[in-house]
């Protein structure tokens, strides 16, 4: 959980000495007001006056994972629907447009039942309920005003306006001047309470276009959504991040409004907010705008729990691409009482050219372009996964990086890592926790993030405590339980003769941008 924490840009031209006094738990509880609104949201201000400006985080506690059976990829078609506007703002008629947007919705139930036809769809009625469902979507369009939230945002001084839908969480975010605050506060308490289904027919193919450049016409895409689906059997951790072809293609506008029914309520939802702002001013006015978002309960708590892995599993794709190797072991979630030890393996394996991987595979044997060492993947707030990865030079086989990997994870389980390993990792830590809370939009993320996950944001200190009692013998316990073959899922790319392997990037973790 502190590495995805600490991971945020941060102002780097400062240095930490001159600062660091002021960045202390204490510090920051004299300038952080939390309040949780009657409908559940809860409202978290740090008043930081040094700019008249302000960043926000609205976290939102459902990400892909929470996308009902049969309809995956809908967490993330809503985040795509938020930028659409309400019945107030990218309309010109919402009257009007209502009555249209449910002829959409009727064209397209008829088009959907004849293409699901048991007995096989009538090819000639097919296309003309598809005609019917074209006219509808064109009949609506009409009353659109495009991207009008984008703009009125953005003509305001918004700068970085964009959301992110993880596997856990969907988060909207940017910063504004510090004398538009009312003024984001009715954006985004309204596209939260007063959401329309405007244009999603549109933007769900434009998410199958996301689907078909990032998986179905990328080698590695198509190799981590194999691997993910081998290595869980039981939890939506297993499924597709962006969504299945066949599921995503036929997700609706009711579905949609469904789902921000079930997930979007007051309780499940959590605003930061950061800059030249006063709690005590600025606190009712941002409740009365943002009681706007309908109560109700948290959503029901996820029953599905991986089944212990018992046997090692394996995928190879065979592509005329870059080769790569990875493998994956199921470890705990963010509150697994190991995490930071975790974090830790991570660090010394993976961080920077003093990192153990980096100096044996890329430095010394070179037979790699690239290894790393890290977790959680894909996702945090269940158990996931350890994962290492590697891309061998021209001539080097994913097997040499397989067996590279593996000595290397031996070392660590029948010999200590040195005191000098151990204290880098503790200090970066620290020094990354420090330069990322000199950021506003970095310290909104990381106190929406954790009052979400906690329920208190004070965790984001709490962490260097556990960071400070790893010990050597943690990392080898962790590593002895952990990282044995029958808890392993390795995958990997092989070339096909002549082809021409294009370089890898890295993965995304499973995070999808809206805009």
């Amino acid at each position: 959980m502190l590495k995805r924490a600490l991971c945020w840009s941060a102002v780097l031209g400062m240095g930490l000495a001159g600062w660091a006094g002021a960045q202390d738990l204490k510090s920051f509880e004299q300038r952080i007001t939390t309040k949780v609104l009657p409908n559940g949201l809860t409202i978290v201000v740090c008043e930081r006056p040094e700019a008249p400006v302000f960043a926000y985080n609205t976290f939102v506690d459902v990400g892909d994972v929470n996308d009902p059976w049969g309809e995956s990829g809908l967490a993330h078609m809503f985040e795509h629907l938020a930028f659409k506007g309400t019945t107030e703002i990218g309309t010109k008629d919402w009257a009007a447009e209502k009555v249209a947007l449910a002829k959409v919705e009727e064209a397209d139930n008829a088009y959907e039942d004849e293409l699901r036809n048991p007995r096989g769809s009538d090819p000639q009625k097919l296309a003309e309920l598809k005609a019917k469902f074209q006219e509808a979507q064109t009949a609506a369009q009409q009353y659109v005003v495009p991207n009008q939230f984008t703009e009125v945002a953005e003509r305001n001084g918004a700068h970085g306006l964009n959301a992110s839908t993880g596997l856990d969480e969907t988060q909207y975010f940017w910063q504004m001047p510090e004398n538009r605050l009312e003024l984001w506060a009715w954006l985004e308490s309204g596209r939260l309470a007063d959401v329309v289904p405007r244009e999603f027919y549109k933007e769900r193919d434009v998410v199958m276009e996301e689907r078909r450049m990032r998986t179905d016409s990328n080698p590695e895409g198509r190799l981590f959504e194999q691997f993910v689906s081998t290595a869980y059997v039981a939890h939506p951790y297993g499924r597709s991040s962006v969504g299945w072809p066949s599921e995503l293609s036929q997700i609706t506008a009711t579905e949609a409004m469904d789902f921000h029914k079930a997930y979007y309520v007051g309780a499940n939802i959590v605003v930061a907010v950061v800059g030249d702002v006063k709690a005590a001013e600025v606190m009712p006015m941002l409740e009365r705008y943002f009681s706007k978002v309908p109560g109700g309960p948290k959503p029901l708590k996820m029953t599905t729990v991986e089944p212990k892995q018992f046997a090692e599993k394996r995928v190879i794709l065979r592509d005329p691409s870059q080769p790569i190797y990875i493998e994956g072991y199921h470890r705990g979630s963010y509150m697994d009482p190991d995490d930071a030890v975790y974090d830790a393996i991570g660090d010394i394996f993976s961080n920077g050219r003093v990192s153990r991987l980096y100096r044996s595979l890329v430095r010394d044997q070179q037979i790699a372009a690239v290894a790393v060492g890290e977790s959680p993947f894909p996702g945090d707030k269940f158990p996931s996964l350890f994962l290492f990865g590697a891309v061998p030079l021209p001539g080097h086989t994913p097997q040499e990086m397989a067996d590279a990997i593996h000595k290397e994870i031996e070392k660590l389980k029948t010999a200590d890592v040195t005191d000098e390993e151990l204290a880098m990792f503790k200090t970066r830590a620290r020094a990354d926790l420090l330069r990322g809370l000199a950021d506003n939009q970095g310290l909104a993320d990381a106190l929406a993030e954790y009052q979400t996950r906690y329920g208190d944001w004070r965790e984001l200190f709490r962490q260097l405590d556990r960071v400070d009692k790893v010990t050597k013998a943690d990392i080898r316990r962790v590593a002895n339980k952990v990282f044995v073959a029958s808890n392993r899922t390795e995958a990997w790319t092989e070339t096909e003769a002549g082809s021409t392997a294009a370089p890898m990037a890295e993965p995304n973790g499973g995070k999808a941008g809206a805009q």
